[in-house]
């Protein structure tokens, strides 16, 4: 209890205004709003750890919009959402009456009445899919103005175009408990790399959430890709600047060898050229399958070029004294195991198995923190009082 007590006093001392807010992109956030985030995330651990409910809503929804596929992140948000009480409602576009002509006002509005928290992921097409949970947190504001509803949904982020804030965060959670505090990541020479993978149309919001929050805590960053394979310009720009104002630095190489020396952290992950990007979203809208199919053809023969971007042990003993911690937002590509030639060898990956399944078990509390500071101007003082009121999560115990 001592722990927990500690760490709500530090929640107090921060400064953040995020009650009624969305959480869409963490450089979207302030430092005290990030820290506040990694905060609740513990101390809604440590009250389940020590058998303590955190179930802050009697009765209420949360419903989950996935526009593409996901385990880890969806289970994460039922998790999340259920920890604190609330019932998670699937919404499945295919049989709502979207397919039918409904606007996103209307949709957003009509599954809203009695819901506390909405989760989108919505990936697959660059360039909208924060434009579409903006749209919705419009309506909501406009919704809940005209007196349609009674509060205002919060919207989580589970994955955009953009960014991957729920990952990222669940990240640099994992981060700071494996060095011993946010403070000490200071420093650190973190590698976000481009890894081969036989598939091509993986997002760019999860190097992009990376490089986007590792920014924020004077880390020394290194992006390394093969040329071509870049991310959204503007991302990278807003990186820079923010590894520059936190005391970190920045910057870009198209050698994973030399990417490798000496780093603290690996983070070899696949994704597709910003430009295949771009030319695959009007094909997808189209429904242009030929269009696609070549598109496929010409990005699977080009990375092709470059499966030596492999994470192997040749490339980990480059790291800082052989050991640098492997990071990977699951499910990896693992060479001979899950494809024939992919982003990590199979001893590498198996290595630091449990460590990335820790990384991941950081997510659903990141969600839940997300979903509280959305819902509560005084966090601080509602999780005090749960921790007073000492309910039992598991009864018997």
């Amino acid at each position: 209890m001592d722990k927990i007590r500690s760490m709500i006093e530090q929640l107090r001392a921060k400064k953040i205004n995020m009650a009624g807010k969305d959480f869409l992109l963490t450089w979207e956030k302030s430092s005290d709003e990030i820290e506040a985030t990694f905060l609740v995330a513990d101390i809604l651990r440590a009250m389940r750890e020590q058998n303590i409910s955190p179930r802050v809503f009697d009765s209420g929804i949360a419903v989950s919009n996935f526009r593409d596929n996901s385990t880890r992140t969806r289970f994460s948000f039922a998790s999340a959402c259920d920890l604190l009480g609330l019932y998670v409602q699937d919404l499945d576009e295919g049989k709502s009456q979207i397919a039918h002509g409904e606007t996103v006002r209307e949709t957003a509005n009509m599954i809203s009445f009695l819901t506390e928290a909405i989760g989108i992921r919505d990936d697959m097409y660059l360039g909208e899919g924060d434009r579409y949970q903006r749209e919705v947190g419009k309506a909501l504001d406009e919704g809940v103005k005209a007196g349609v509803l009674p509060s205002r949904p919060t919207v989580v982020n589970l994955q955009s175009d953009i960014d991957h804030p729920t990952q990222s965060m669940a990240d640099f959670l994992h981060l700071a408990h494996y060095f011993g505090g946010l403070d000490k990541l200071k420093g650190k020479k973190i590698v976000m790399s481009w890894a081969y993978s036989p598939s091509y149309g993986k997002p760019l919001s999860v190097p992009q959430g990376v490089i986007g929050l590792a920014s924020r805590f004077g880390m020394d960053i290194v992006l390394a890709h093969p040329k071509g394979y870049d991310l959204i310009p503007d991302v990278v720009e807003l990186s820079k600047k923010q590894a520059q104002a936190s005391g970190g630095s920045f910057t870009y190489t198209d050698s994973m060898d030399e990417a490798f020396k000496d780093a603290d952290i690996v983070y070899p992950k696949s994704w597709a050229p910003y430009d295949v990007m771009l030319r695959r979203v009007p094909l997808l809208h189209a429904g242009d399958k030929d269009g696609l199919k070549a598109l496929e053809k010409e990005a699977l023969a080009n990375n092709a070029k470059f499966q030596d971007w492999e994470c192997t042990e040749e490339k980990m003993k480059l790291t800082k004294d052989g050991k640098a911690l492997y990071m990977h937002c699951l499910p990896a590509d693992i060479t001979d195991v899950s494809c024939k030639a992919g982003e990590v060898a199979a001893s590498v990956f198996d290595r630091y198995r449990d460590d990335t399944y820790r990384e991941a078990s950081y997510k659903p509390y990141i969600i839940a923190a997300m979903i509280l500071l959305g819902k509560f101007r005084n966090p601080a003082s509602m999780l005090e009082s749960l921790t007073a009121r000492g309910k039992q999560r598991v009864y018997g115990i």
